[in-house]
């Protein structure tokens, strides 16, 4: 027997041997907390062996479930070595994918494992005393396919985002437009017979609330992954905790570098184009096609992270174009305020004068930025990145008149939402189908298309799902063409599905017209 065999047996056998010895529940959940972390590695890697059977490994996976489902006396308990169960099942995929063992080995695992709770009750251990209370069954439970957040019937995905506060309308949209694209393939059968469903927690767009979304959505809700998220200060907050733990976090809404690195994280994905291309974009249409200087240009932002990357895009146009970006105009606001009177203060003090301002705001506050310094500077041009939601902020900018909205401009990193294109097609008859009253928004739009590329994916990862296994079937995805006009790409390279920017202005009835960028 090898040194690895006589450790399982031993271990597994012990726990099983110290039946009424473990008459209290710290003891039981010792145990199984140890177990957990033990068993999770083989069953990993005997996932990430093609070869083996999963009935094998799913009869492992549900007895062990069983057993957490006896040793955990609450919700938060249960949620804990469900969380400790798929941290070290990812461990034992990756021991496999990095070449650190073979299949041969996995397997042989498998078996010790399999001969070793093969005799006694596994639940005896966890659970002697014949009086334990049964928990029934919540979405705390492991799956019994192995996976968090996948059963034979439905995979659960989460999405944290403002429902609640001055930016709820981005993620109301976002929701909307991600619920759309589920509802139409889960119509259409699901994936592998399984449904889609999206889980959505409410973090007011404020960091400080996001972790606790994101904890909610892991280990309560037991999501599978994230999509969707929106902002950059909250993906900031919640991009840590979704690498930890090795989840997917699929399509935010939020054109930041911090979840575009390169080489880029292994869990990321963006379907959309960056800030940077974003506020280069604009900036060479003010200089090359409206005649502007670059010290002629000023950044309106919201004080955080999101404000700081788009900030960053407008100086990295500047210098491309030759010129120093020494000495920018920045005027902030504070994120869910709408304050904005210091910055149009500053801006009526500057000494140079300001023909062009790049906005990286939210829509309420972009149109009160906008009511207040419209009559001060009559021929002031205002350009939005699409994070302010382009129909959010034509709504707004109605209400206070047709004087205050001509002309506005917005980059967009979906086709026209008055457009005939394919997708747009799609994606109004899913809306009318299955939110009837809703209007097309471009938000919505852009959750609709990223969900209809994770579809896609998971379409290609195949019947035995798990992270690894989509995510390799993400960065396969080659020349997709979902009728945007681009096809988008992915691999592991490159975790940005589209480069594309489509330039957006509003006309005298408040509606938007296509805007040639080039």
């Amino acid at each position: 027997m090898t040194p690895r065999r006589i450790i399982w047996s031993t271990v597994i056998i012990g726990a099983l041997l110290a039946g009424p010895a473990l008459a209290t529940p710290d003891d039981k959940i010792a145990v199984v907390r140890d177990l957990t972390a033990r068993v999770g590695p083989v069953v990993g890697s005997a996932l990430a062996c093609k070869d083996v059977a999963r009935t094998r490994i799913k009869a492992i996976v549900e007895k062990f479930a069983a057993v957490i489902k006896e040793a955990a006396s609450n919700v938060a308990e249960r949620a804990d070595l469900g969380r400790l169960l798929d941290t070290s099942v990812a461990d034992g995929r990756i021991a496999v994918t990095s070449g650190r063992i073979d299949c041969t080995l996995a397997e042989r695992q498998l078996g010790d494992l399999e001969r070793s709770l093969a005799g006694p009750n596994l639940q005896e251990a966890a659970a002697p005393s014949s009086t334990a209370a049964v928990v029934a069954t919540d979405p705390a439970a492991v799956s019994p396919t192995g996976v968090r957040g996948v059963s034979d019937h439905e995979i659960r995905f989460g999405i944290s985002a403002p429902f609640s506060g001055p930016s709820k309308e981005l993620g109301r949209q976002m929701k909307l437009g991600i619920d759309a694209a589920f509802n139409q393939a889960n119509d259409a059968g699901g994936v592998e017979g399984r449904m889609l469903r999206l889980i959505a927690a409410d973090d007011g767009y404020e960091p400080s609330r996001t972790v606790e979304t994101m904890k909610q959505l892991a280990e309560q809700d037991q999501v599978f992954g994230i999509i969707g998220n929106v902002g950059t200060a909250t993906a900031v907050a919640a991009l840590p905790y979704a690498l930890q733990r090795r989840m997917l976090f699929f399509g935010a809404l939020t054109g930041a570098n911090v979840l575009r690195h390169d080489p880029p994280d292994r869990y990321v994905f963006n379907y959309r184009a960056s800030y940077a291309e974003e506020t280069e974009a604009v900036v060479r249409y003010l200089v090359k096609l409206r005649g502007l200087q670059p010290q002629q240009i000023a950044v309106f932002a919201q004080k955080d992270a999101y404000g700081d990357s788009g900030f960053a895009g407008v100086s990295k146009a500047i210098r491309a174009l030759g010129a120093s970006d020494n000495g920018i105009l920045r005027l902030d606001y504070r994120r869910n305020s709408l304050e904005v009177d210091e910055a149009v203060n500053q801006l009526r003090t500057i000494k140079r004068q300001v023909k062009a301002i790049v906005m990286i705001a939210t829509y309420r506050v972009a149109a009160k930025f906008i009511e207040k310094t419209r009559n001060l500077f009559p021929g002031m041009i205002f350009a939005n990145v699409s994070f302010v939601d382009g129909t959010a902020l034509a709504e707004e900018l109605k209400l206070l008149g047709t004087h205050y909205s001509k002309g506005v401009i917005v980059t967009q990193v979906a086709p026209a939402v008055a457009g005939y294109s394919s997708v747009v097609l799609e994606y109004k008859n899913a809306l009318a189908k299955y939110f009837p009253g809703e209007a097309p928004d471009y938000v919505s739009l852009e959750g609709y298309v990223a969900a209809d590329i994770l579809i896609q994916a998971l379409k290609r990862a195949g019947p035995e799902l798990d992270t690894e296994k989509l995510v390799d079937a993400l960065e396969s995805l080659h020349d997709l063409d979902l009728g945007l006009g681009i096809k988008l790409n992915f691999d592991r390279a490159e975790h940005q599905a589209s480069h594309k920017i489509w330039g957006t202005v509003l006309d005298d009835n408040g509606q938007y017209q296509p805007l040639e960028l080039e």
